[in-house]
């Protein structure tokens, strides 16, 4: 099995299960994309929604990470059980999402950054940085990416391992429980 990476994909049911699933997931294992543990899908599913209206409006790009076969005998396809790997199984994701400020449109958001709690540590997640990079310099006019990460977590140094630059910090603006804030830092990567 291989991690490939789809721009743009069909939002299927299979695709929007998926993207729950790992959102729930990475949420739970206590990853920074907009909740904190313990969540249920149905508390992340009007977040993932929102994330659909911003494509359908095309604001907003999907990218992501799939298992697929090595090849054609399908020799290498798990089954799944036990936490193995399973063909099509979403297991990375993140959000592109252009600027619509007219002073700003060069450069792009990356929003919701993914990698599934069972798959970190393997290099899932600068392979999903790469592709995003690929994606954004696709796209006409975007010189730069910029992203947000909770502080307090090692996300800034995982960023900048994988060129991001630390650019603003807001000290304790996120609450993610009582007398527990964390930095909300800013991050950019030039593509220029």
């Amino acid at each position: 099995m291989s991690l490939a990476f789809t721009l743009d994909p069909a939002v299927t049911p299979a695709l929007r299960n998926g993207l729950l699933t790992l959102w729930t997931d990475v949420s739970n294992a206590g990853g920074s994309v907009g909740f904190v543990p313990p969540v249920e899908a149905g508390d992340v599913r009007p977040a993932l929604v929102r994330h659909f209206v911003a494509m359908s409006e095309g604001h907003t790009r999907l990218l992501v990470g799939r298992y697929e076969v090595d090849g054609a005998d399908g020799a290498d396809d798990a089954d799944g059980a036990d936490g193995a790997d399973k063909e099509g199984e979403v297991v990375a994701a993140a959000f592109l999402a252009a600027n619509t400020h007219p002073l700003m449109r060069h450069w792009a958001w990356l929003h919701t950054v993914m990698v599934h709690p069972r798959r970190q540590g393997g290099g899932h997640g600068r392979a999903l940085l790469a592709a995003a990079e690929r994606a954004a310099r696709a796209m006409p006019g975007i010189e730069a990416i910029r992203l947000t990460c909770r502080g307090g977590t090692g996300l800034e140094r995982f960023y900048e391992a994988c060129g991001y630059k630390e650019v603003g910090r807001v000290p304790g603006a996120i609450r993610v429980g009582p007398g527990d804030d964390r930095d909300d830092v800013t991050m950019l990567l030039a593509l220029v």
